[in-house]
């Protein structure tokens, strides 16, 4: 894991014994939206080392379900998640739920999915917006009604575009720099709520959207 020796959230992270100190940053983000419930199911994307599904996973509870993806291996466990190493696009996802004892579809997709950065900062941002767009077809698939999307992405001009025509699938876009982001980093995250599902008539009819 990529801690800097004397980052305040590295070390907080290895003293709370998290995998990494990017599970900070889903927690910033859940305290300002409240993104998870007792007993919800979460498909996290990018799960490796882990620590996204750890919060989650404590978020959702015992009678909560988690499902992780990375093409990394994922090294911690959790009685209520299951990991698997394979590639979101390669995945026989209606397969893997039926194997996996997962009832479709998800209340909330959550993505720390990022690429393999190089030193050409273009490159970088479009291979992000294009794991973000991958996310979000995933989420258009499996998300329930008046669920929640979370990606992170790298800034560039693109993401104004992505939070649009997010808009047009949830009632609520944000976009968020949670404190715990490095000052170096160029990324952000996309916070949608209140999926309103692949029909307009398709939200859950006892989920109500606030307005926010």
């Amino acid at each position: 894991m990529a801690y800097k020796p004397n980052d305040h959230y590295a070390r907080k992270a290895r003293t709370e014994k998290f995998a990494a100190r990017s599970v900070y940053k889903l927690q910033e983000i859940d305290n300002k939206h409240h993104l998870f419930r007792k007993g919800d199911t979460v498909l996290d994307l990018g799960a490796s080392p882990g620590s996204w599904s750890q919060y989650a996973s404590a978020a959702v509870g015992p009678k909560g379900r988690i499902l992780g993806v990375d093409l990394k291996r994922v090294e911690v466990s959790m009685a209520n998640a299951t990991f698997l190493r394979s590639d979101i696009n390669k995945l026989e996802m209606d397969e893997v739920l039926e194997e996996h004892g997962f009832t479709k579809p998800f209340d909330l997709v959550i993505s720390d999915m990022a690429p393999d950065t190089t030193s050409h900062r273009f490159t970088d941002q479009m291979r992000s917006l294009d794991l973000c767009e991958t996310a979000f077809s995933v989420a258009y698939k499996f998300l329930r009604g008046g669920g929640h999307f979370v990606c992170k992405i790298f800034e560039s001009g693109e993401v104004q575009n992505f939070r649009k025509d997010l808009l047009e699938y949830f009632s609520n876009v944000y976009t968020v720099r949670p404190k715990s982001v490095r000052s170096e980093s160029k990324e952000v995250f996309i916070v949608a709520k209140y999926f309103k599902g692949r029909n307009k008539n398709e939200t859950d009819k006892d989920e109500s959207t606030p307005q926010e």
